[in-house]
């Protein structure tokens, strides 16, 4: 899954997507004007494309939303319970400017948000001939400043409610849900994007503490795909989870019986350094059970990708089945109601 440098595609961006082993780009915000050139945007990948190419972006709603003019602004996730806490004592206050709140409540009213916010993120995306946002979250909101209110909650039990009903919500306009970062990012401090975590707990509480989450919603199957995380826990593997054989084949596949999609998090993170070289790191990453490997930000390493992988005509379900889904015929009245939902809380 490659990048794209501009607001319309460069000639050798175009090159590029007819290439045999590319299999779907993601956008960030410097792809975005308006919902206009966007679609213009969505439309030029896909006719020079060779084949069913899946295109993504991070959409979570707060600071980690590519899209705003013309999109609705989706709160954080984290800022769910303030929001409604706030409402109910007439507080008009953008969700933004809240404290954070000492314990998330789980309750009809926060459920509701988060399906709306669920149902608006995937119909207006849906819209633009997108097909999935990296979301949701599903990392606890502890020590790690990177996640924080980008997670539901400060413990897994309440993330775990949450993230169904904002899955739910994605399930309306028929968009796969991609949780991340297996098994769980939120328990230690330093950011992959400009470090290598190492989380020196043992795998049992890892596993009650962040990994419950995956388990549950797996067993659930509200999952169509996993994102793992360029962390080290150093008391099951030394490899960090993405690259990791153990965590994707052993523990994801086997142990959790997921059968979904799993993709690489963003190869030019320094979290992903220990690896090697770009293509070090994507081989590494295929061999270990991702399935599809994302190089954003590095056109030559990405390059040096494209030239390394071997040229092959095999495709996973598991990737295929997340491409061109048709919303349900009453996702347009759901997507209204789930604005007048998101109004009361003085945000949209």
């Amino acid at each position: 899954m490659l990048d794209c440098q501009a607001e319309r595609l460069l000639p050798e961006e175009k090159e590029k997507l007819a290439h045999p082993v590319v299999g779907g780009v993601i956008l960030f915000s410097r792809n975005f004007y308006d919902c206009e050139q966007l679609t213009q945007l969505v439309k030029e990948i896909r006719e020079n494309a060779s084949k069913p190419l899946l295109i993504a972006v991070d959409h979570e709603g707060g600071r980690v939303q590519r899209f705003r003019e013309g999109f609705t602004k989706l709160p954080a996730m984290g800022k769910l319970t303030g929001l409604v806490q706030a409402h109910a004592t007439g507080k008009d206050i953008h969700w933004s400017e809240l404290a954070e709140v000492e314990e998330t409540v789980v309750n009809e009213a926060t459920l509701e948000l988060a399906k709306a916010c669920g149902i608006i993120m995937a119909h207006e995306l849906k819209q633009i001939d997108i097909d999935f946002s990296f979301a949701p979250v599903l990392d606890i909101n502890g020590v790690s400043k990177v996640i924080g209110d980008r997670a539901f909650a400060e413990n897994a039990e309440k993330v775990i409610p949450l993230a169904s009903a904002l899955i739910e919500g994605l399930q309306v306009a028929n968009m796969p849900a991609i949780g991340k970062h297996f098994p769980g990012h939120g328990s230690v401090a330093p950011d992959s994007h400009v470090a290598l975590p190492i989380d020196e707990r043992p795998l049992e509480e890892i596993k009650q503490t962040d990994m419950v989450v995956f388990e549950r919603l797996i067993s659930k199957q509200l999952l169509d795909g996993v994102m793992p995380a360029h962390v080290i826990y150093s008391q099951v593997d030394s490899k960090p989870a993405g690259f990791s054989e153990h965590w994707l084949q052993k523990i994801l596949q086997q142990d959790l019986g997921f059968n979904g999609a799993v993709f690489s998090d963003d190869l030019s993170m320094h979290g992903a350094s220990v690896a090697g070289n770009y293509v070090d790191r994507a081989m590494a990453a295929l061999s270990a059970g991702c399935h599809m490997v994302l190089a954003c930000n590095n056109p030559k390493g990405a390059e040096s990708i494209l030239d390394a992988l071997p040229h092959s005509s095999n495709s996973f379900e598991a990737l295929t089945s997340l491409y061109g889904r048709k919303p349900a015929v009453h996702a347009s009245a759901a997507y209204k109601n789930a604005l007048k939902v998101l109004s009361r809380y003085g945000t949209g």
